[in-house]
């Protein structure tokens, strides 16, 4: 590989991460605005954000909704608001994800059987999912993880007690 050839490599990685960077700051400032501001239509979300310094098009605005799954519902004034979904089960800041849940990168956690299903943070759910699968080689057979959502499947015999212990370990040693 030519020095002109890994030059532009590295460019074009730079321009990546910056893109997922300043689309991990949307998301969080969208967030933030919803959880903090009653909002009942995209244009008014897009000024809001706009006030921010946050350049966005309606069109990369209204993908962001749909990532981040915002709804849209009624007020008891016939008007309308965005919320953010709510989880069941919030995890509880003690214990296992002490650190995870004290800075909001894990939102949940649900077991479907012995499957584990943990929610996450737009964009945390892969770097979460990577220290699993290295840190619990003997508890888990491996995982999934999608921008927001990991699926833990645990090896043959192995409890829901078992993972909840391994996930404290893991995370543990993280700190």
């Amino acid at each position: 590989m030519t020095i002109c050839k890994i030059y532009i490599t590295f460019a074009e990685n730079l321009n990546n991460y910056a893109f997922m960077k300043n689309k991990r700051n949307r998301l969080q400032i969208i967030s933030e605005i919803l959880r903090s501001t009653v909002v009942g239509s995209q244009d008014e979300l897009l000024k809001l954000l706009i006030d921010k310094q946050c350049d966005v098009t309606q069109a990369t605005l209204s993908r962001d909704l749909k990532l981040l799954k915002v709804a849209k519902t009624p007020l008891s004034n016939g008007a309308y608001k965005y919320i953010l979904p709510s989880y069941n089960k919030p995890l509880a800041s003690q214990g296992a994800y002490n650190s995870l849940v004290a800075h909001g990168a894990i939102l949940s956690l649900e077991f479907s059987g012995q499957l584990a299903v943990v929610k996450t943070k737009p964009g945390y759910a892969s770097a979460i999912a990577w220290d699993i699968d290295n840190k619990a080689n003997d508890q888990v057979l491996g995982t999934i993880a999608g921008d927001d959502t990991i699926l833990v499947i645990p090896r043959e015999g192995v409890s829901r007690e078992d993972i909840l212990s391994m996930l404290n370990i893991a995370f543990s040693e993280k700190n």
